[in-house]
Formats: C-alpha cells, sequence, structure tokens
C-alpha cells in the first residue's frame, strides 16, 4: 500500500507520510522508517489517530496501560516522543522543536496534513462522497472504493492487544464499516457490476468480522447479485440463516430475506392456484383431564415472566412439527412458584386441548410424605382413564405406558414441588407436543444441562408489585387514604408473597381493624415468625421454612443457623468460614447445598444472601439448638475476619499511613490476603455496608473490643469517599464501645475521627471539642505520632475557616512531633499541606518550594500515596500561575499514580484539576473530557463532589455550544470538539 504524495513545496527537507489504517509505519521520502517497539509504535498510533489535535500525556497512559499503568508511566512517554522525533528527523538536536512533533496542553500532536496521514485522506474521500447527491451515485461509489483501498487491515494491525481494544482504536474501525455500508448503497444505486466486483473484498473482510450485522450481511447478498454471483448470494444467505440460529436463536429479520427475494426473483413468487397443506390430525385422548388447582384470586406482579412464557409457547406454535420446552421455576420457599406456575397452566390452558395433569410431589415436605415418581405416574395414567386392570405393575413400564399416551398429543404438565430432577425426569412427556412447568426450590440443574429445560428463578416481588398485591387482595376502598401504612406492610414483608398473603388474610378476616394495627403486630413480633402463622401449615411461615430446614445435612443446618448472626446484606464464602471456624473450601458445598434448596441466593459469584424473614426463623432455630457461648464464638470469629481483613487492604493501599496497631489475627480465622491495590480497593467498596453494620454490631451486641479499632481503619476510607452522614453514625457508635470499655486510646483515635467529620459537615464547635479531647487522650497515652495528625486535623479545618495563620501554626506544632519521632512520611505530609495553606494565602512560589520539599522526601521513602499528592499540589500551584504545560506535566504524574494504587477518588480529584487547567489554558474540549471522566468515577462512588464538577462542565458546554462547537465524549470521558 503507497500513501506517499509529493513533497511539501513550502519545506526544504524531505515530506513525511504515515499509514494507521494497517500496520503503522511511517516514510521520509522513499524510505521507510524503523519505528522502534510495540509500545513505541503504539505512541504514534495514538498521535496519528488523533492527527492535527494534541494527545495529552494521560490518554496516552489511557492508550497504552489503562488503568495498569505503572509509576514511571510519564517517564516512558517522554522518552518514546524523543526516540521518535529523533526518527522523524536524525539531524535535530535534543533542544531543537522539530517539524513533526510539537508539544503542547499538556502532550504532543503530530503535525501533519490530509495529505500525509491515510486516516485523514480516508475521511477527506469519506466527506467528498457524502456531499454528492443521488444523481451522483457513481462518483460517489468510487471516491468511497478509493477510500477502503486504503486499509491494510484493522487500524494500527500488530499493536498490543489493550491498545487495538482501546476506544480510540475501534472508533476507526467503526468508520470503515460505516464506510462500506455507504459504497454498497451507492454502488447498488449504479447497478453496475464493475463497481460491484470492486467493493467485494473490502464488503466480505467486514462481513467476515460483523457475523451478526444483518444490514451488512444483506449489502453482501444484494451485491453479489449485482455482481452477476447469485450462487454465491444464496450460499451467504444459507450461512448467515444457520448462524443466526445457532447462535443467537434468531430467525433472519425483514432485510435479510429482501435480500434473499431479491435474488430468487422471479422464481419465488408461489405459484397460483397451488394447495396449501391441510393441517395434521390432532388425536383425541379417551379422557380429558383438567386437574389444574383454581387459579388466584386478584393475581398479581410476574409480568415480565408471563410474557416472556406466552412468548416461549407462541414459539413453539409457530413451527409445522409443535415444540415446547420444559420450564422451571425456582426460589426460595414462599416466592410464589406453585402460583405463578398455576396461573400460567390456565392462561395457557385452551392452547393445550388435550387437557391439563397436575401433582403435587411434595418434595419438601416433612417427614417421608413426598410423592414417588412412581406414585405421580400411577396417577397420571388414572386421570387419562387407563384402567386399574391394565396399569402395568413394572415401574418402568408403567412410564412407557404414560409417555406413549401423551405422544402426538398436546398437554400441559405441571409438576410441582418437586425435590431434584430425578423426581420428576421420568414424569416427563415424551414428545415436544406438550408443555411442561415444574417448580422446586432446587434449582434443577440436571433438567436445564441435559434435557434443555427453561429456567424462570423468582426474585421478590418489588414495591410496586407488593402494593398493587395488597390492593388487589383487601380492595380499593379498605386501603383509601393510608400509603404511609401500604409502604410499612410491603416492607415489614420484604416482598416475600407468601408473607404479604398472610398478611392481607389478617386484615380480611377482621375487616374492622385499621390497617395500621396490622402493622403495629408485625413490628412487635419482628423478631418471631409469630405474626405469619396460620392454620393451615402451607400458608405458615415457620412451617414452610421448616420443610427446606428439615432437608438439610447436620453441617447445612448448622451454617445456616450461624448466618442468623452476620449483619450485612451479603455474605461472602470467607466470611462464611470464619462463622463457621472451617476454611472456605469446606464451607463452599455446604453454601451450595442452602443454596440449591433456596434458603440462601448466590447474588453474585461467591456472595449469599437470605431473605429478613429466613433469617428471622434462623434465628429462632440458632436460640433452640445453638448455645450462647457457640454463638458469641461465631460473631467474634466473623468481627475478628473483618477487622483484620480491612486492616490488611488499608495497609496495603497507604503503607506508610499512620494506623491502629492488632495483635495477630487468631488461628481460627483466615483473612483476606491482599496483593494488589486494585483488590484491596475493590474488596472494601464491595464489603462497605457490611463493614459498617459489623462496627455497629459489636458497639450494640458484642464486647466492643472490634467496634474503634475498625472504625479508625476505615476513617481515611469513608472520608475518601464523601460518606460523612456514614463516618459519623460509625465514630459515634465506637464512642459508645470505646467509652464502656474506658480505653483510653481507643477513645482518643474515635474522638480524633469525630472532630473531623464533624469539621467536614461544618459542626464547628463539636469538631474542636473532639478534636481538642483526642489531642490529651494521645498526649496521655504518649502516642506523638497521633497527635501530630490531631495538629494537621486543626490546621486544615482551620484552613477551611479561612484561619490560614492558625493553620501554619498547627502545621509547626505537627512538624516537631514528627521530626522528634523520624516519622518522614508524616513530615512529608506536613510540608505538602503547609504548601497548601500557602496556597491558599496566594503565594504560589513558597507553596512550590514547601509542596517540592514534600516531594523530594516521599520519593526517597518511595511513599506512592504522598508522592501522588505531593505531585497534585505541585500542579495546583502551577496552574495558579498560569504555567499550564507544568501544571499538567504535574497532574499527569499524579493521575498516573493514583491509577496504580487504584485511589479512585483522588483519581478523580486530580481528573478535576486537569479539566480546570485545561479550561483555563483555553482547551474546552479536554477539560470537557477530564470533567466527564471525573464525575463517572465520583457518581460511582456516590461523592457529592460530583455535582460541583458537573456545573463547571455545564459552563463549559454552554460555552461551547455558543461558539457553534460541539463537544463530544468518547466511553472513558477523553473528549474531541
Amino acid at each position: 500500500m503507497s500513501v506517499r504524495s509529493g513533497p511539501y513545496e513550502e519545506l526544504e527537507h524531505t515530506t513525511m507520510q504515515f499509514s494507521v489504517l494497517g500496520p503503522v509505519r511511517a516514510w521520509r521520502g522513499e524510505d521507510e522508517l524503523d519505528l522502534g517497539p510495540a509500545q513505541q509504535r503504539s505512541v504514534l498510533a495514538a498521535l496519528l489517530l488523533r492527527a492535527g489535535s494534541p494527545v495529552s500525556l494521560y490518554e496516552f497512559i489511557d492508550v497504552l496501560w489503562g488503568a495498569e499503568a505503572p509509576g514511571t508511566a510519564i517517564n516512558i512517554i517522554h522518552r518514546y516522543i524523543g526516540r521518535l522525533r529523533r526518527v522523524f528527523e536524525p539531524e535535530l538536536s535534543a533542544r531543537e522543536p522539530g517539524r513533526w512533533l510539537a508539544r503542547g496542553a499538556g502532550g504532543y500532536r503530530l503535525d501533519v496534513s490530509t495529505d500525509d496521514v491515510d486516516l485523514l485522506q480516508f475521511r477527506a474521500l469519506r466527506q467528498r462522497a457524502a456531499h454528492l447527491d443521488a444523481e451522483s451515485a457513481a462518483e460517489a461509489a468510487e471516491l468511497l472504493l478509493s477510500a477502503l483501498e486504503l486499509w491494510g487491515g484493522p487500524p494500527g494491525a500488530g499493536l498490543p492487544p489493550q491498545v487495538a481494544a482501546h476506544p480510540l482504536v475501534t472508533a476507526v474501525e467503526g468508520e470503515r464499516l460505516l464506510a462500506v455500508k455507504e459504497a454498497a448503497d451507492r454502488t447498488a444505486a449504479t447497478a453496475d457490476p464493475v463497481l460491484a466486483e470492486r467493493l467485494l473484498l473490502p464488503l466480505r473482510q467486514c462481513a467476515a468480522e460483523h457475523p451478526y450485522d444483518e444490514d451488512l450481511q444483506a449489502r453482501l447478498i444484494r451485491t453479489l447479485r449485482a455482481a452477476g454471483r447469485q450462487a454465491e448470494a444464496l450460499e451467504v444467505y444459507s450461512a448467515v440463516r444457520l448462524e443466526l440460529a445457532e447462535a443467537l436463536g434468531l430467525d433472519p429479520g425483514p432485510e435479510l430475506r429482501a435480500a434473499q427475494q431479491a435474488v430468487l426473483q422471479p422464481s419465488a413468487e408461489p405459484e397460483v392456484g397451488e394447495p396449501e397443506a391441510p393441517d395434521a390430525p390432532m388425536r383425541t385422548p379417551a379422557a380429558r383431564p383438567a386437574q389444574l388447582p383454581a387459579d388466584v384470586f386478584g393475581f398479581t406482579g410476574r409480568r415480565a415472566e408471563i410474557a416472556a412464557l406466552e412468548t416461549l409457547v407462541d414459539d413453539g406454535d409457530g413451527d409445522d412439527e409443535p415444540g415446547f420446552p420444559i420450564v422451571t421455576f425456582g426460589g426460595m420457599a414462599g416466592i410464589g412458584k406453585t402460583t405463578l406456575a398455576v396461573h400460567v397452566a390456565h392462561r395457557l390452558a385452551d392452547r393445550f386441548p388435550d387437557g391439563q395433569l397436575y401433582v403435587d410431589l411434595r418434595g419438601f415436605h416433612p417427614g417421608d410424605s413426598a410423592v414417588s415418581p412412581t406414585e405421580a405416574v400411577r396417577l397420571f395414567l388414572d386421570a387419562l382413564g387407563v384402567p386399574a386392570q391394565r396399569v402395568p405393575t413394572d415401574p418402568d413400564a408403567r412410564i412407557a405406558l404414560y409417555r406413549s399416551l401423551l405422544a402426538d398429543r398436546r398437554m400441559l404438565v405441571v409438576l410441582d414441588n418437586a425435590r431434584d430432577t430425578d423426581h420428576v425426569r421420568s414424569l416427563l412427556p415424551g414428545s415436544a407436543g406438550s408443555l411442561t412447568l415444574v417448580t422446586s426450590r432446587n434449582p434443577l440443574q440436571g433438567l436445564v444441562a441435559r434435557e434443555g429445560a427453561r429456567s424462570t428463578p423468582l426474585d421478590l416481588l418489588s414495591d410496586d408489585e407488593a402494593h398493587e398485591f395488597v390492593v388487589r387482595r383487601l380492595g380499593s376502598a379498605r386501603i383509601a387514604g393510608q400509603p404511609n401504612v401500604i409502604a410499612e406492610l410491603v416492607a415489614l414483608c420484604g416482598g416475600l408473597p407468601l408473607a404479604l398473603a398472610i398478611v392481607c388474610a389478617r386484615a380480611a378476616l377482621h375487616p374492622t381493624f385499621p390497617l395500621s394495627t396490622v402493622a403495629d403486630e408485625l413490628h412487635e413480633s419482628r423478631d418471631s415468625l409469630q405474626a405469619f402463622a396460620g392454620e393451615d401449615p402451607a400458608s405458615d411461615a415457620r412451617a414452610v421454612f421448616s420443610w427446606s430446614y428439615r432437608a438439610l445435612s447436620p453441617a447445612a443446618a448448622r451454617l445456616f443457623r450461624l448466618l442468623s448472626v452476620h449483619p450485612g446484606p451479603e455474605c461472602s464464602i470467607a466470611a462464611a468460614a470464619a462463622l463457621a471456624g472451617q476454611c472456605p473450601a469446606d464451607v463452599r458445598p455446604v453454601l451450595a447445598e442452602l443454596a440449591q434448596v433456596q434458603l440462601i441466593t448466590e447474588r453474585a459469584p461467591g456472595r449469599f444472601s437470605t431473605h429478613e424473614l429466613l433469617r428471622v426463623y434462623a434465628t429462632e432455630r440458632a436460640a433452640k439448638e445453638d448455645s450462647t457461648e457457640q454463638t458469641a464464638a461465631a460473631m467474634r470469629r466473623l468481627l475478628d475476619y473483618y477487622l483484620h481483613s480491612a486492616h490488611a487492604a488499608d495497609q496495603l493501599l497507604a503503607p506508610e499511613r499512620d494506623r491502629v496497631t492488632l495483635p495477630a489475627a487468631p488461628p481460627d480465622i483466615r483473612p483476606e490476603q491482599f496483593t494488589e491495590p486494585r483488590r484491596a480497593g475493590n474488596w472494601l467498596d464491595v464489603e462497605r455496608t457490611t463493614l459498617l453494620s459489623v462496627i455497629e454490631l459489636d458497639a450494640r451486641d458484642g464486647d466492643g473490643r472490634h467496634s474503634w479499632p475498625l472504625a479508625s481503619v476505615l476513617e481515611i476510607y469513608l472520608d475518601r469517599q464523601g460518606r460523612w452522614e456514614d463516618q459519623l453514625a460509625v465514630q459515634t457508635a465506637a464512642l459508645s464501645a470505646a467509652q464502656r470499655l474506658d480505653d483510653q486510646n481507643g477513645l482518643a483515635h474515635v474522638h480524633r475521627s469525630l472532630g473531623f467529620v464533624n469539621g467536614r459537615l461544618g459542626q464547628w464547635s463539636r469538631a474542636d471539642e473532639h478534636l481538642r479531647l483526642s489531642l490529651a487522650l494521645f498526649e496521655k497515652v504518649g502516642d506523638r505520632n497521633s497527635q501530630a495528625r490531631v495538629y494537621r486535623y486543626q490546621a486544615f479545618l482551620a484552613n477551611t475557616r479561612g484561619q490560614h495563620r492558625e493553620a501554619l501554626s498547627r502545621y509547626r506544632h505537627a512538624l516537631t512531633l514528627y521530626r522528634a519521632t523520624g516519622r518522614r512520611s508524616g513530615e512529608a505530609s506536613t510540608f505538602n499541606e503547609i504548601g497548601y495553606t500557602h496556597m491558599l494565602r496566594g503565594e504560589n512560589r513558597k507553596a512550590l518550594v514547601e509542596c517540592g520539599r514534600a516531594l523530594k522526601i516521599h520519593q526517597e521513602i518511595h511513599d506512592c500515596n504522598g508522592t501522588a499528592a505531593a505531585w497534585d499540589s505541585l500542579g495546583s500551584a502551577h496552574l495558579n500561575l498560569r504555567e499550564y504545560d507544568e501544571a499538567l506535566d504535574c497532574f499527569a504524574h499524579a493521575l498516573s499514580i493514583y491509577r496504580e494504587i487504584h485511589d479512585r477518588y483522588l483519581e478523580a480529584d486530580t481528573l478535576d484539576h486537569l479539566g480546570d487547567t485545561h479550561a483555563a489554558a483555553g482547551s474546552d474540549a479536554q477539560a470537557a473530557g477530564a470533567w466527564q471522566a471525573a464525575i463517572v468515577i465520583l457518581r460511582a462512588l456516590g461523592h457529592p463532589d460530583a455535582e460541583h464538577v458537573r456545573v463547571k462542565l455545564d459552563e463549559v458546554t454552554r460555552r461551547s455550544s455558543g461558539q457553534g462547537r460541539t463537544l463530544r465524549w468518547l466511553p472513558d470521558g477523553r473528549s474531541s470538539a
């Protein structure tokens, strides 16, 4: 491929040519250049893909490494740019600016024109074609074909996989796909077989890369027809139809079918008068059973599940030979499996004229009362009218007769409350003409895997569905004017249909009772299931739950009881192992057994939850079957697991940070071991709600010894997340625990945390009092490093209130203490905060000095968090001094480190600063890109700073639109204008 044209007339030296549509290549004159290793070529690819526009340092980092960037990423980028400059212009000295690579706006730009780069030529040709009207279809097709001939493979072919998959690269591949479709449409309008033949190569390539793009495949079929290749066109249609059916279970859409008809015409027209084949006669059984139980009056909810099942039946009816899959309904006790199956069966009954069979297999009833498959078959044979003397005694012969009677018939079979797959396998019809619905607390994986069953797992009712449930059961007149009471009833029942049905029955039996009375009864019995008891075991929550519990092995029953201790919404395998005092490998199969009978639900891989009423039932069983000592030991193991795991995560995320010292973990727990910051950060994010609950659990029900250390470990994490209300709540709980223990060290830590969070919330008098108490307590216990940290907190809050001289005085106290203890990390952080204070005073040159001292020490002791913070502060000082290139360089250093150590909040904070710098430098598009990326992170964290950044983004967007410019963002937050 050659994209080289004549030299620039205005330049005295030889022109350069670049290619990125395929392998990244470059020529100087007629000589192809050696562009170096893959990552260096990736840098050039980024420049070419954004040809003429600057690429910032953090964009280079994102392309080359994403979130896995090394700490030296900025230096590596500078080194690659220097090498490329020498490749392009070897005669340049190191200090000369060069013709092709220009620095600016916090990054680099490749200074090229359209004729220099194949991608720009491709876009120019495509744009020229777009401006031509329908009368110029042939000219437009020629231009588009010329554009497509510039492609020598995927953009940036041969680059590392993470670069090839980056949106900057894949977006260009999308341009090629659009160009191919445009060329096909323009070529079709010409009816020129020569143009069609030229188009086939790029069209075939794109069709192979996008096998499920039906519009593209249809264009290939039409182009083959236009080129005179009708047989190949029909082969393509057949291959696409088969691929869609096997991979996606879909038939060809209208565009594909129309393309096929275009090839077949006129032979595809049906012959006039050709008779249609009559429908095959339907066999009528000797007896037409109708065994379905009565449908539930006022059935509500499950609209999506019902619609999906009706569509399934409609699809099965659509072929000459009807075929219906087996459908399973799974879920916890009381979730409404039987109710839904019976309701669906009634809705579908008229589609199955040969009748309905129903049996309650009682798979989870107590004792040995389950109906065996042999008994169930006998019941079905009776319903089908088989005389008793003709029923075989041999079980296999009995099943064979049952299946023979259902052959060629359309029947609906409901197998309710199955224990497992073996319980129902012999009851399945042998032919595809009947629909079988199976309910079970067991997920019946065997039916799904071997019989192709369609699984329909049922979840709790949504609040809206539960509200509708109550309205339908009690009537709108009964609930009129009581929305708050109804919402309370729904919440107390937790979306469980059985619980709602029991409560509604209670209200219906006492029509003169106010509904608030029923709600009060539920509140009073919240720690028991007494309010959900009934005369019929099937409508008694405790009895229904017991049927699953009795089926458990002793190990599973014990773990089910212990899980009632866990305070969070979800329990991991490791936490369950801590409760049981076992290793995770031993607990995993026990959890699987509990999930099998739907006493717990695996909401995410390795994370289990249970309904609140099941938790109450587990608590009741634990009170009867476990001693107080056993329950207390399980709680202690759980608290130890979370405390030591959170401590390990925090230590990996910030090794140089001051934190509480813990004793060694007890031998009967296995806390999490983290090897990389991302995993530690993710663990804290996933377990955050549980960790907060653990602090409050220990403060309320435990001995309090875990509460304040865990609250102290989580202090910085919660502050960075902007979860100040959560911080206030857990530190207050920890304070009560430390006071109960009269733990002076614990009180000092909690008062310090409460002081800072009250300052965050603007409660200045409370903040000052807590910090004063903390300082006195740390002096009493002789912890000088912690005293220094209190002084820094006081200084920070003084700065927040504009008291900068007071802040500098507090920082001097902190420096004195850190120097006395040799705590260099604390000393460096204090220098950085002093620099920030100078910035607030408008003394930015002083700030550069202090923050530079901080950077030097942090780098010497390899403190990544401190190093990043210092770079960010230096960037802010340069920004204040309007030294934008220097500021962008500093922020890029900080951003690279924050991504490496997985500090998502400070990554967003630095992106915000980058946006400020770009905006100050007049680069609105790049400012918008940085702010958009920051907003994505802050919203994911739920941080209040997201609104502050959004206001700035809206302002720059309005300013740009007022200037007739449009800002566009790529998925990772980068922008172009």
